[in-house]
């Protein structure tokens, strides 16, 4: 009877939460009920509860603590910590095993009633050979890393902040593109976005502590990755199946970012390094500290986490746009030729604290910060080019000189800022309610923001000039003209400016019940429930300014202006000249609300559709069960409902009235999502792993707006879709593992997608409207309707190669290949594509080394062209395909003494550029290097 009692209440708990949400205060009630709960149960059996950590006291996530005799079994957390509960009265023999490290056994004497205390410190290393080889700082990440992915139920790759100091990345993004079935899109150099299992960055989610992350992009879902440095986390996980419990949108997989905890001891650690970008000449300045300390009885932990990332980046660019002649023929229609030069100023802030009221009863507070200052300058040199006749002249051309820039003040410093912020803050508990059950709740906040105040635009031009045309290299077309600085008159001066904010409220409970507490056919059932609020909006605006008659008098062509020579004498994207332009200094001198020169006109035209605000309310709710069938099988299948509540407001703008109206949309879905995880060990080295999962992928969310939006002189009309619903795959995963106890793993898996509802946008020519009756040349709108199959395998051998001989025992391999097949239609397609952003061929290899001192790595990264996800024109012949990477990446550290450290990076050592092509490889879309950059600097203390 106390058991069902308990059962009831625990429902009571539960309708409580959901329907007192509003107020905050019920969280902290709900901690108080469970607190007086546990104080008042019955106790009828004891428990062990207890922490593993290494020999400096750091803790130990995934170590295995079986106890044979009862039948039973955990896993630590992320803080190394683990709780067995029931136990018998009496003693039991525990053993501890972590992968690269010496096993642990103990003998416990449990006490009815009682929890009993265990804390282990396990020793690094492997007995070979009657002696036992120990593995350096670095090895012991990997074993955590590795040690995580084993214990997880689903399919997942685990970097700890220890593997990724193994890798010169200085941002997740680059520690991405290590991971198996994983490739990254790349800008200026960096890696921002991620494509996993084939599947582009909109269509997988980024996650904080299991929360989903704001996006400061106002298209799209996609997070920017680069805007958090690599060392800002304790690890991240990569789960490639999703169970019941965790938010459905991830079609390819989630990234779920971990945040430091606080360690069992005082923690102090430091990097400070600098570098040098040859492309731009430059020098760059990096910095980190880590600061953890425990209080109060070992009751408190706090930890405090920072870094500075100051680089100076450049890219040696050109762009083209390829179209049919009257003949058939592709020609260049457009051809740019641009330079870069940026700074990128990065600086997060992390605080993380725990505090232990008691064994059963745990509270924690999560908070990170990351504030991103880009400043960019660029000049361009663009062609719009007539089709060349058989002499390859392009006559009545349009030549055009573009600088951009900003104001010269304290923020914009003659540059176009880009202002960019993402920020998390979550507090939770986690609370052991005797031995009936555990419940877990959380209530969080992540924002994120970008603002670009005051982006400038200074355009000359050329009308009806001659080119010269040379289509020898399509990769790098060459372009020959006679004008001067002096044919160049103003064409187009503007200033505009665009917010873009992102706010999500996230509150959660999940509740794990035992129904059968122990032996060979242990279960436990999980229920839970999550509500997500999300804000977000876009407001921009465009000025377009003219000159006065005084203005024109003054800057009639752009040889009365400051300008300069900004050619290159080693153009890394082919054998250009840009030539003349404006410089930033005069384009940020100048006053445009100086009315004796400038004329400012608000141009509704160029902005007011872009303009949105949207709110999505997603409630969602789940019940699981995990079922052990012997001591080998582990189940684990249940049912995830989520709703979605949308409302969606834009505008609609009419060019000839010069009239922009509000707009409005909403719309209002279920869907219900099936999983079945199964988890077989017939070793304990051995892991099959099967799962059948069905996710989904919520629409982007301009492409909701319902805007209408005309351009190109009124020929051309895009309009939103608030009715798109949801992206929906049903997955099938198989993964085999094998681990190897010199920090090693063999693991071999398939997978596949029905992808259904797959959006696409919808492209019509002479198109009549039917709501205006009005005629367009062209129309674009997002719908659903497209679909897609992919179906893939993936390979990865990672081992220290201890049982070679001397030196060569230092050494250690890493590879991981991917090999996906996909397929894609929609409605206007006459034939089938491939899914954009699949890669058929992913392949990494890296090369180590570890000694006493010294530690080398040699990385090596390729992923074969695709698709671009970003595709529109599907015109054959025209399609944009992200071109084949190869990135070679070198690091190395020296331990000058215990704690302190040298170490030297060297990135992009192929000078790999990032490259589109159109329809064929040889017909270049876009292609920027951005030439080797190093780094060096001290450590200071542990990871």
């Amino acid at each position: 009877m106390r058991e069902r009692t308990t059962i009831l209440n625990s429902a009571c708990i539960v309708n409580y939460f959901f329907f007192n949400l509003n107020d905050m205060r019920t969280i902290f009630h709900i901690c108080l009920l469970f607190i007086i709960w546990q104080n008042g149960a019955a106790q009828t059996s004891g428990s062990l509860i207890g922490s593993v950590v290494d020999e400096d006291n750091l803790p130990l996530p995934g170590a295995n603590i079986l106890i044979s005799d009862a039948n039973t079994g955990a896993a630590t957390d992320q803080n190394g910590e683990f709780r067995l509960s029931p136990l018998s009265a009496g003693d039991h023999v525990v053993e501890i095993m972590f992968i690269g490290f010496q096993t642990v056994r103990d003998t416990v004497s449990i006490r009815a009633g009682h929890s009993t205390t265990l804390n282990v410190v396990m020793a690094s290393g492997i007995v070979q050979l009657d002696a036992v080889v120990v593995f350096g700082e670095r090895l012991r990440g990997q074993a955590k890393a590795l040690n995580q992915q084993k214990t997880n139920f689903n399919i997942t790759n685990v970097v700890s902040a220890d593997q990724v100091g193994r890798f010169p990345d200085q941002n997740i993004g680059d520690a991405l593109k290590r991971i198996a079935a994983i490739s990254v899109n790349y800008n200026q150099g960096e890696a921002r976005y991620a494509n996993i299992r084939g599947v582009g960055p909109s269509l997988n989610a980024v996650t904080i502590d299991g929360e989903s992350a704001a996006s400061a992009d106002a298209e799209t879902r996609a997070v920017q990755l680069d805007l958090i440095p690599a060392e800002m986390v304790q690890s991240i996980e990569i789960n490639k199946t999703t169970t019941p419990d965790m938010d459905a949108d991830a079609i390819g997989g989630s990234i779920n970012l971990v945040t430091r905890q606080a360690p069992n001891v005082r923690r102090v650690s430091a990097t400070l390094g600098s570098g040098y970008n040859v492309l731009t000449g430059k020098p760059m300045l990096n910095g980190g500290f880590v600061l953890a300390q425990r209080f109060f009885q070992q009751k408190v932990g706090l930890v405090l986490s920072g870094a500075l990332d100051d680089r100076r980046l450049g890219s040696h660019n050109t762009e083209g746009i390829w179209a049919f002649d009257a003949n058939g023929r592709i020609y260049p229609k457009q051809w740019d030729v641009r330079l870069y030069d940026i700074r990128r100023l990065r600086r997060s802030l992390s605080v993380a604290g725990d505090y232990r009221l008691n064994d059963n009863n745990r509270f924690f507070l999560n908070i990170m910060l990351n504030h991103r200052d880009d400043w960019e300058n660029r000049v361009r040199l663009r062609y719009r080019l007539e089709p060349p006749t058989k002499k390859g002249v392009a006559k009545n051309s349009e030549i055009r000189r573009q600088t951009k820039g900003g104001p010269d003040s304290n923020r914009n410093k003659k540059a176009r800022l880009e202002d960019q912020r993402l920020s998390n803050f979550q507090i939770k508990g986690k609370h052991n309610i005797s031995d009936l059950f555990q419940a877990e709740w959380s209530v969080s906040i992540g924002r994120a923001s970008e603002i670009r105040p005051r982006e400038r635009y200074f355009s000359w031009h050329v009308k009806d000039a001659p080119v010269q045309v040379d289509l020898a290299s399509l990769r790098t077309p060459l372009f020959t003209d006679d004008t001067t600085p002096n044919d160049f008159t103003p064409e187009d001066i503007s200033e505009e400016f665009r917010n873009t904010h992102d706010e999500n409220r996230r509150f959660k409970i999940d509740i794990d019940l035992p129904l059968v507490k122990k032996g060979a056919y242990k279960s436990t059932f999980f229920a839970g429930g999550k509500m997500k609020l999300k804000s977000k909006s876009r407001d921009q605006g465009y000025e377009k300014i003219k000159l006065t008659d005084a203005g024109r008098r003054r800057f009639g062509n752009m040889a009365a202006a400051p300008h300069a020579d900004f050619s290159q004498n080693n153009f890394l994207a082919g054998d250009y000249r840009i030539g003349q332009f404006t410089t930033y200094e005069f384009l940020g001198s100048l006053d445009f609300g100086d009315t004796t020169l400038f004329h400012a006109k608000d141009d509704k035209e160029k902005y007011i559709a872009g303009n949105y605000s949207a709110r999505e309310d997603v409630s969602s709710a789940y019940f699981m069960m995990q079922q052990n069938v012997g001591k080998d099988v582990r189940i684990k299948a249940g049912l995830r409902v989520e709703q979605t509540r949308l409302n969606y407001r834009g505008y609609a703008f009419d060019e000839e009235s010069n009239i922009a109206a509000p707009t409005n949309g909403s719309d209002d879905y279920v869907n219900w999502l099936p999983g079945v995880h199964v988890k077989y060990e017939p070793t304990k080295k051995t892991t099959l792993r099967f799962a059948w999962t069905n996710t989904l992928s919520r629409p982007n969310y301009y492409d909701l707006v319902p805007y209408r939006s005309v351009s190109r002189g009124g020929e051309v009309l895009r309009m939103g879709n608030p009715a798109l619903r949801p992206t929906c795959s049903s997955n099938f995963d198989l993964m085999f593992e094998r681990y190897y106890k010199s920090i090693g793993i063999v693991s071999v898996g398939v997978f596949s997608k029905n992808i259904d509802n797959f959006i696409y946008i919808q492209k019509e020519t002479a198109f009549m409207d039917p709501l205006t009756g009005m005629n367009y040349d062209e129309f674009y709108q997002p719908r659903n309707g497209a679909h897609a199959d992919l179906a893939g395998a993936e390979f990865v051998y990672q081992r220290q190669l201890s049982f070679l001989p001397g030196l060569l025992s230092n050494l250690g391999f890493y590879a991981n290949y991917t090999f996906i097949h996909s397929r894609a239609s929609s409605p206007d397609l006459t034939k089938n594509i491939k899914l954009p952003g699949a890669a058929p061929h992913t392949l990494n290899l890296n090369l180590s080394y570890e000694a006493n001192k010294v530690v080398a790595g040699l990385s090596f990264n390729y992923t074969s062209p695709y698709l671009d996800p970003d595709e529109v024109d599907l015109t054959p012949g025209l399609e944009r395909y992200y071109d084949t990477v190869t990135y070679l990446d070198f690091n190395a550290a020296y331990k000058i003494k215990a704690g302190l450290s040298f170490y030297f990076e060297a990135n992009n050592l192929l000078n790999q550029p990032l490259r589109y092509y159109a329809g064929s490889r040889e017909r270049t879309f876009q292609q920027e290097y951005y030439n080797v950059r190093f780094q060096a600097g001290l450590k200071y203390g542990a990871k």
